[in-house]
């Protein structure tokens, strides 16, 4: 039911469990936080927490909501709590995420950093109705996918660097001169295909 997003009949066979555990409870929690009922969310997720103290997905998941109500710091301070506990690629994406929408962009880039060490896919991965949220709304997504696109650069992943500086550039991405200049783009740089985007004035989406 979860995977065919019937959340709220998902909730009800959970519901039907008669000794909770924390699993469960986070279970519910994600049902709920997909149907953006953020506050029934939250509470399960803490029940689950209350149940397992160590419990770092669903920390994880209490961070997500109050990134998805903007208390960013609330956010981060979550995700620490999880890390301590997990050094999972998808929550250091979170918490550079959370980082990014405090505009303390160095402190975002050293966790997205990590996150690509742990998992070198963990940006391409769509979804994830498991234990754990991905929070991927990032409101400056010109700036989110040219730090992507420097990452992918400098790990030598030169499609998927190319690939998100036309997703940069088409978002509006103002500081183009970071292009020519930022040691990381230094081999993409006499590619045909990195030239092409630069002549290209793209359509800002």
């Amino acid at each position: 039911m979860m995977a065919r997003k019937m959340y709220r009949e998902a909730i009800d066979v959970f519901q039907t469990e008669t000794h909770k555990s924390a699993v469960v409870y986070n279970k519910i929690g994600i049902a709920y936080h997909q149907m953006q009922q953020l506050v029934s969310a939250r509470k399960n997720y803490e029940q689950a927490v209350k149940m397992k103290r160590d419990y770092a997905e669903a920390l994880n998941n209490i961070g997500t909501v109050y990134y998805a109500q903007k208390s960013y710091r609330r956010a981060i301070g979550y995700y620490q709590r999880a890390l301590r506990l997990s050094q999972s690629a998808s929550i250091y994406s979170n918490l550079g995420t959370a980082y990014f929408a405090r505009k303390q962009y160095e402190a975002a880039s050293k966790a997205y950093q990590e996150a690509f060490n742990r998992d070198p896919d963990v940006f391409e991965h769509k979804s994830n109705y498991g234990t754990l949220l991905q929070d991927r709304n990032v409101e400056e997504r010109a700036k989110f996918h040219y730090y992507l696109a420097k990452m992918y650069a400098k790990s030598g992943r030169n499609e998927l660097a190319l690939q998100y500086v036309r997703k940069a550039l088409e978002e509006g991405f103002k500081e183009r001169n970071k292009l020519t200049e930022d040691s990381e783009f230094q081999a993409l740089r006499d590619t045909p295909e990195f030239k092409e985007l630069l002549a290209l004035e793209p359509r800002v989406l």
